[in-house]
């Protein structure tokens, strides 16, 4: 008593509730996991202390879902759960004993006002129910394979709707140049005016998840409140649900995220209206009158954003969340080296991750620096959500099994759905129907819309949502809580015609860089996107902070000299969407074909080992041909010529200089950037003038090889 005290009196906010919930969780264990009055009075007592704290808050420290809810206590909690749930669900959110917990679900109920409310286990029959409600609801439908069902986002919400998507901000909270903000009493107006009694006449569904293995050090609990059973169906295929863990992982992590989302009456005339708000301050995700799950399912990327500060302001250089793959490249003697990989989504993240021998995640990863020096990575979900747009059993194959065959659960968005009940899409190699209802409804072949453009057979950014599980290359390490040893972390982005197929950095500051640098064409995941753009990291949309902050927390990372020697990383660029057109061809052909990444990452996994040479270039050192030939032969069977390999490791030295510009000036414009990311760059542009003066703009490998 005497140490809760002592912590009552230094605590504000998170820390404050971190300790005493650590403490009183001590005290319960000792007594036996008696609930003994003493123990509820220590809880009731810091929850009040809490609650009185906020009502003298000022706007800028307003939670919204509790100054809306004005659920102040566990007892204020049960007579909201005995009004919505039956005896069984009672029974279920008696097991959950965290205060906290219980205020935040009770508030998002009297928010929403849903009709009833189902506390969702995790059970095989929970599933079931989830999945028939979705059937009955008619937010999904069945097909003919077995477990599989299409689920149709609204026409004109096709994927994130960025500019509708806030972080709810105090005056001087300092956000991402890249991201929308909005006040925070501004923010409460909109909340309330849309959510409240947003679920009247629904089934509220609450979910216990945890974003990465139960255990893990860099594991994020996380609730999912939601009226979707098309969210709610796809949060179990793609997260751990902690029902039976949730409390301990609370405690245990000092923190949790909480979710609301409604998609309310699912009407096309409400897109105007949607949103998606991020509170930082309270690690709090709202989102409604939208069906996306890039907008509705936000356990992915709006906590993925809450997981992002974590690592930029609690941790910094010691933990990253970044928007890369993990995947297991095999080497010589049965070696697997573990790589983690950033691509914007759209260009090709989830087909890297299957080229590998073994596969852990293909969008997120959490990664530490372990005791023994090592850097460690986890998949913070447990399946996929990918774009179907362009796989076909040539590139995918693995990913087509689980696809075209039968004994795997599948949930399709916005692909084509045939008179017999058959997805098709673009690219996938097959013949195609002549009709059949897509994204936006009845489709024959040659329909156009109201602007004369041709609709296609499929959205391109159509989705297909599958557990990891059912992968033939899926890797039982997915579920170590100590993650995997990861050595090698690539970068790429849609770059038709500036940089080679990969290309790794000098040095770890280097790496950064090319992090920093990526740049790519716009892809179909945002509406109303076009053109090129920068894209830090691949990770842009969802970094809250400032930039500056950011990349610091990348370079404090990678250089951190608590990594082991042995275990420092390498850090590479890979593009395989450079033309033809861009080496002096006539056609806009990939230089190459999907299947090559193959061999762009067994070259880095010998390059990791020390076993293959390089050469050395003012933009970092590149594969020497006959390695690439022989591996070429060795991984997929290939013949690769000289001219392939001239073309594409050629140093166009004008268009990487424009490259390089691009990123200075808008660097300079952002507050903060570290001083090595400039340095690093006008090292590279001088080099690269260099090269110019004695070699002229077309720079071929061979120049590098004296």
């Amino acid at each position: 008593m005497h140490l809760f005290l002592y912590s009552l009196s230094l605590q504000k906010e998170k820390a404050f509730v971190k300790n005493y919930l650590k403490i009183s969780f001590d005290f319960y264990s000792l007594n036996g996991r008696r609930k003994n009055l003493l123990f509820f009075f220590i809880i009731i007592l810091a929850v009040k202390f809490e609650r009185n704290k906020a009502s003298n808050n000022t706007d800028n420290d307003m939670d919204i879902l509790n100054t809306l809810g004005k659920i102040e206590s566990p007892g204020e909690a049960l007579a909201i759960f005995k009004q919505k749930m039956d005896d069984d669900h009672l029974s279920r959110i008696s097991k959950i004993e965290h205060p906290e917990i219980l205020i935040r679900i009770a508030n998002a109920i009297v928010l929403c006002n849903p009709d009833k409310v189902f506390i969702n286990t995790g059970s095989p029959e929970d599933q079931t129910f989830i999945k028939n409600l979705a059937l009955e609801k008619k937010e999904e439908s069945s097909l003919a394979m077995a477990n599989h069902t299409i689920h149709f986002d609204l026409a004109g919400e096709q994927g994130r709707i960025v500019d509708r998507t806030f972080y709810i901000a105090n005056p001087e909270d300092h956000i991402s140049s890249l991201a929308n903000r909005m006040d925070r009493k501004k923010a409460l107006e909109d909340i309330q005016s849309s959510m409240v009694n947003i679920m009247e006449g629904m089934t509220m569904i609450v979910g216990f998840y945890m974003r990465g293995p139960v255990g893990s050090p860099v594991s994020n609990p996380a609730l999912e409140i939601t009226s979707s059973t098309y969210v709610s169906h796809s949060a179990e295929l793609l997260y751990r649900n902690a029902y039976d863990d949730f409390h301990k992982e609370v405690v245990n992590q000092g923190h949790f995220f909480t979710n609301v989302h409604s998609e309310g009456e699912n009407r096309t005339q409400d897109l105007p209206d949607a949103r998606v708000f991020m509170d930082r301050q309270f690690q709090t995700t709202y989102s409604y009158k939208c069906t996306y799950a890039g907008n509705t399912l936000l356990l992915k990327k709006g906590n993925h954003r809450f997981a992002v500060d974590k690592a930029v302001y609690t941790n910094r250089g010691k933990e990253l969340s970044e928007h890369m793959f993990i995947t297991g490249i095999a080497g010589p003697s049965d070696r697997v080296t573990w790589f983690a990989g950033a691509a914007p989504s759209g260009c090709g993240k989830t087909t890297t991750a299957m080229a590998g021998n073994v596969f852990v995640g293909d969008d997120l990863a959490q990664m530490w620096i372990a005791h023994d020096g090592s850097i460690r990575s986890i998949n913070p979900e447990n399946g996929i959500f990918g774009i179907v747009e362009d796989v076909n059993r040539e590139g995918d194959p693995m990913l087509m099994k689980v696809l075209r065959e039968p004994g795997h659960e599948v949930i399709w968005t916005n692909v084509l759905i045939d008179e017999n009940k058959v997805p098709h899409w673009v690219g996938n190699d097959e013949p195609h129907p002549e009709k059949g209802f897509n994204f936006q409804g009845e489709w024959q072949k040659g329909k156009t819309d109201a602007d004369g453009n041709a609709i296609p057979l499929s959205h391109p950014n159509s989705r297909c949502t599958l557990a990891s599980k059912s992968l033939d290359n899926y890797s039982q390490e997915a579920q170590n809580p100590a993650g995997v040893l990861t050595r090698v972390f690539t970068y790429s982005g849609r770059d038709a015609d500036t940089m080679p197929p990969v290309w790794v950095a000098k040095d770890s500051d280097n790496g950064v860089v090319i992090g920093a640098c990526i740049v790519s064409a716009a892809t179909a995941t945002e509406v109303g996107a076009s053109g090129i753009k920068r894209a830090p990291w691949a990770n842009a949309p969802f970094i809250p902070g400032a930039l500056g902050d950011y990349m610091d927390a990348q370079f404090k990372f990678f250089g951190n000299s608590a990594i082991d020697e042995a275990n420092k990383p390498i850090m590479a660029g890979l593009n395989y969407f450079l033309t033809g057109k861009a080496r002096g061809g006539t056609t806009n052909s990939l230089l190459g074909e999907k299947k090559d990444v193959k061999v762009w990452l067994s070259w880095l996994e010998r390059y990791a080992h020390n076993e293959i040479s390089f050469l050395s270039t003012p933009i970092g050192n590149l594969p020497k041909y006959e390695d690439l030939k022989q591996l070429f032969k060795e991984i997929i069977n290939k013949d690769y010529p000289q001219s392939l390999y001239d073309k594409q490791f050629s140093l166009y030295v004008d268009n990487i200089v424009k490259r390089i510009e691009i990123q200075e000036k808008a660097y300079a414009k952002e507050e903060g950037i570290p001083q090595q990311l400039f340095d690093i760059l006008a090292s590279q542009k001088q080099a690269l003038a260099k090269l110019k003066a004695q070699k002229g703009s077309i720079v071929t490998p061979d120049h590098f090889a004296n």
